[in-house]
């Protein structure tokens, strides 16, 4: 039996990894310090243990005897990271590279890392390729983008095979956490699902023709298995559906009311993802739509 560490493994993408990698036979341990994930989200199969990644003496005997590391741990918010700049840099690069170092000479078959697309900003190139330009917007895209590129060089450098995949906008179970609204994966979906079972008004940013690749959480965990998986090494891969969708087109799917407030700066106007890479290299494709998601939900509620 593979045995695979998931950190921030009681978060919303995390957790439904870990319920794919337990589906599939792995052994998993999750290592989280609980601040934007939930332990109610963690599968009882796993073994947990509450730590934080940015504590590398704490981590680095947890990497023992490990086949692959899925590297999620990350404090995924966009506004905060304008105002404590600092403390989300020691989370989301500091904090990667204590994976890393604690992963050095341990023979671990594959570490992949969750990467953002919010490294390419507003993109030039639509549909975007993993070779656009990048063009950070906020401290949170280059925070993931610096750790991207410290997974790809510390990876050659102590012999760590490497793969990193760039979400899109990723949505589904367990995204919206009312404790943490600022959460950049507490998407638009999420928000607007809350805001319809409490009776309430979408509320759209802007003028609500920003668009977005949404990306369901099912699709983006078999991503990770996937890459896990594969032969090759230090690859960049996008993980969208390959098909943006406008904020106003999204309200409309929920059949309700809904209102428009002042847009938020630091965030880009489109997402839209060139998934040509990763179909072709790892053999994977998108399988959940949003329309189809939204209309399940629409009937469930």
């Amino acid at each position: 039996m593979s045995k695979a560490i998931v950190t921030g493994g009681a978060g919303f993408i995390g957790s439904n990894l870990v319920d794919l990698l337990i589906e599939k036979g792995f052994q998993v341990v999750v290592i989280d310090n609980l601040e934007t994930g939930k332990k109610e989200n963690i599968n009882p199969q796993a073994k947990f243990i509450k730590e934080d990644i940015v504590n590398f003496e704490k981590i680095k005997p947890l990497f023992e005897g490990v086949d692959y590391v899925f590297h999620l741990a990350a404090l995924p918010r966009i506004q905060p990271s304008f105002s404590d700049p600092l403390y989300h840099e020691k989370a989301n690069v500091i904090g990667t590279i204590n994976c890393l170092l604690a992963c050095k000479g341990k023979n671990i078959k594959k570490f992949v890392f969750s990467a953002s697309s919010a490294c390419y900003g507003n993109p030039k190139e639509l549909p975007t390729t993993e070779k656009a330009e990048i063009d950070c917007l906020c401290p949170y895209a280059l925070q993931k983008y610096a750790a991207e590129q410290y997974c790809l060089i510390l990876g050659k450098r102590y012999n760590i095979p490497v793969n990193s995949l760039r979400y899109f906008n990723v949505y589904g179970p367990r995204s919206f956490n009312e404790k943490n609204p600022f959460n950049a994966y507490s998407s638009v979906i999420g928000i607007f699902e809350n805001q319809k079972k409490k009776g309430q008004k979408l509320t759209i940013t802007g003028d609500g023709e920003q668009s977005r690749d949404f990306i369901h959480v099912g699709d983006v965990a078999l991503a990770n298995l996937l890459a896990a998986q594969s032969d090759l090494l230090y690859g960049l891969y996008n993980v969208g559906f390959g098909k943006p969708y406008t904020i106003n087109q999204i309200a409309k799917m929920y059949n309700t009311e809904y209102i428009y407030i002042p847009e938020r700066k630091g965030e880009a106007r489109i997402t839209h993802a060139n998934i040509e890479k990763i179909k072709k290299e790892l053999g994977w494709k998108p399988v959940i739509s949003i329309e189809d998601y939204v209309r399940r939900e629409n009937k469930n509620n």
